[in-house]
């Protein structure tokens, strides 16, 4: 079946900030570096690597290739992995939190559209190498947003007391997770593939950043997927200076409330700031610990702890220790940065909104900042599914309509009777307009019972067109029954499959064939909503 595009301002699901993004817009202009466009990849390249030295790449592969030390992956991967040494290596980076069994469906559309964009890159630059980096947010400390997935309607969920780095947690009582898990799956050939892959994951591995590695790489080690857990002791040695400047000097505070000012004060776009800087963004984190370091009254103390230090002590202490020291949301895309040879960061549209805010800090420690990239977004249907959409004769535009503008929309094209009054409401605001300028050469205090009138007489029109369309769905019952049916099965809980369903539902149903056809279909630079039809 054929595939469909719909733009994301149409969709009605993104920010208007990302839609000005997507457009373009001049005034966006001096928060980001270089659009995503082929043609700019070239001086990005360029720029990147005056900044990157030799030394450096050949410590990053070997740590890299220190974490892959217990793993089985491809050719590939370690193929990619050793190519980062060449300085004519660069990385195309997505992140995200270590979600049980991957979380939400998207997750998979970061990382097919870090691996398409490389791949393209490579066509258009063959003299270059590009790598697709997955960042393991291993140093989160959220656990409430990681420890579940949604299939079929049902949350599977892991209950856990849970502290510190989610990286290091143990996998202990996922296999009573895989239990339940498997009840719902079936005993299909998909089925019986999902259960092996969940149970070598998380039962067979200690930790949740190992099992999520392991995961990872047996979905995507055929396209070279390189995934990095930066909770690691030897690249957390190469951002020690940017650590030790954050504890000084306030840069990363000083430098984002100024951006955020800019981004306030920007003509007739309340966008809204997505994260607001700590004055300093760095955690601390120990074993079942991760909390925030904060100056107080010459002091660098960690909060809910007896921990502190004075100012030679800390300092002394980042260099003896720096994997205890975590950035933040503000600082962990300058960590991405400093220890990879990064072109492109792809992202949601909320990861893209607090990008924004850090091209200033970027500028203000001289690293080269990214360029951005909405990851791509999907909205799957079955065959099935897409011969229901046209025998209901619903539109691309249609479906992804809110639930109730949905049914009204479609209840007033399906009528056999008007359902509009807009036509009556315009007479009457014309008829009033008459009666306005009969007043005001009368008496001017009529102005303000005219005014009521026509208030209360619009307002009963309105109660008619909607007492009307209740009355007309009643009767069209059957096919909004239909209708309803089919928007709840592409929009789980009214919100788009892809931040709802997870992938082990598709893998059921497609096997195989899931991620190749995604491969396929996905185009990172195209900039709309793909509609796919498997």
């Amino acid at each position: 079946m054929p595939t469909d595009c719909i733009s994301f301002k149409r969709t009605g699901y993104f920010s208007s900030l990302i839609c000005d993004y997507l457009d373009e817009k001049p005034e966006l202009q001096p928060f980001y570096n270089r659009f995503p466009k082929l043609e700019n990849f070239k001086a990005q390249i360029e720029e990147k690597q005056t900044y990157f030295d030799k030394d450096w790449r050949v410590r990053l592969v070997s740590a890299i290739g220190h974490q892959y030390r217990k793993i089985d992956t491809s050719s590939l991967v370690l193929q990619n992995i050793n190519y980062l040494i060449s300085e004519k290596t660069f990385t195309i980076t997505t992140g995200h939190q270590l979600n049980l069994f991957t979380g939400p469906l998207y997750f998979l559309y970061k990382i097919v559209s870090a691996i398409n964009l490389s791949k393209e890159l490579k066509n258009t630059y063959p003299e270059y190498n590009f790598v697709p980096i997955y960042w393991m947010a291993t140093e989160d400390h959220d656990f409430e947003e990681i420890n579940y997935f949604n299939f079929k309607g049902k949350k599977v969920h892991w209950n856990k007391e849970a502290g510190g780095a989610v990286g290091e947690l143990s996998t202990d009582g996922l296999e009573t997770v895989l239990n339940l898990f498997s009840l719902e799956l079936g005993t299909s050939k998909n089925a019986k593939y999902l259960k092996t892959l969940f149970e070598e994951a998380y039962v067979k591995h200690q930790n949740l950043a190992d099992a999520t590695r392991f995961l990872a790489n047996e979905l995507f080690k055929d396209y070279g997927l390189v995934i990095v857990d930066a909770n690691d002791v030897e690249l957390k040695k190469q951002f020690i200076p940017f650590m030790e400047d954050e504890l000084l000097n306030l840069t990363s505070f000083k430098s984002v409330s100024k951006a955020n000012e800019q981004i306030n004060k920007l003509p007739n776009q309340p966008y809204g700031i997505q994260v607001n800087p700590r004055e300093i963004n760095l955690f601390y984190l120990t074993e079942n610990l991760r909390e925030r370091i904060v100056f107080e009254e010459g002091v660098y103390k960690v909060i809910n702890t007896d921990i502190s230090w004075n100012k030679s002590e800390i300092i002394k202490h980042l260099d003896e220790v720096p994997e205890r020291f975590s950035p933040n949301v503000i600082m962990r895309p300058l960590y991405q940065e400093v220890i990879l040879p990064n072109l492109c960061y792809i992202g949601g549209g909320g990861e893209l909104a607090y990008w924004f805010q850090l091209k200033h800090y970027f500028n203000q420690v001289n690293v080269p900042f990214p360029i951005l990239l909405l990851r791509n977004s999907v909205l799957i249907q079955s065959e099935s599914q897409h011969k229901k959409l046209q025998n209901l004769n619903i539109s691309k535009d249609a479906i992804f309509l809110k639930r109730d503008a949905f049914i009204n929309k479609k209840v007033r094209e399906i009528s056999n009777i008007d359902i509009d009054f807009s036509e009556q409401k315009i007479a009457l605001k014309q008829q009033f307009e008459a009666l306005y300028k009969l007043a005001e050469q009368t008496d001017k205090s009529f102005l303000g019972a005219v005014k009521a009138q026509e208030i209360k007489q619009l307002k009963g029109l309105d109660a008619l067109e909607k007492r009307l369309l209740k009355a007309q769905k009643r009767k069209l019952s059957g096919q909004v029954f239909r209708m309803t049916e089919i928007k709840n099965e592409l929009f789980p809980n009214g919100s788009l499959q892809e931040r709802n369903a997870n992938f082990s539902e598709f893998y059921l149903e497609y096997g195989d064939q899931l991620i190749p056809k995604l491969i396929e279909n996905l185009e990172p630079l195209k900039g709309e909503f793909l509609i796919l039809n498997l």
